[in-house]
């Protein structure tokens, strides 16, 4: 006999498939926030050897000193 409209089996795939919606909506969020993330750590890479090769370039052109050289080197590398 049947538990009124729908039987206790259909209520575990109600069951079954809310869950894997929500394992679906968490993944993704993850995934979202993981190509965010990525993004932005590529481009300070790629901003932070930037700044070095144009401190080297200044540098071979002797607009500063060594000691002002090594200075900023450091100052990027933290």
């Amino acid at each position: 006999m049947m538990d009124g409209m729908m039987g206790s089996g259909m209520m575990a795939w109600m069951l079954l498939w809310g869950l894997v919606g929500l394992a679906l909506l968490v993944l993704l969020i993850a995934g979202i926030v993981w190509v965010v993330r990525w993004g932005f750590s590529s481009t300070q890479a790629r901003s932070s050897e930037r700044a070095i090769e144009l401190l080297k370039e200044r540098y071979a052109r002797g607009e500063i000193s060594k000691e002002e050289y090594e200075e900023k080197k450091r100052d990027l590398a933290a």
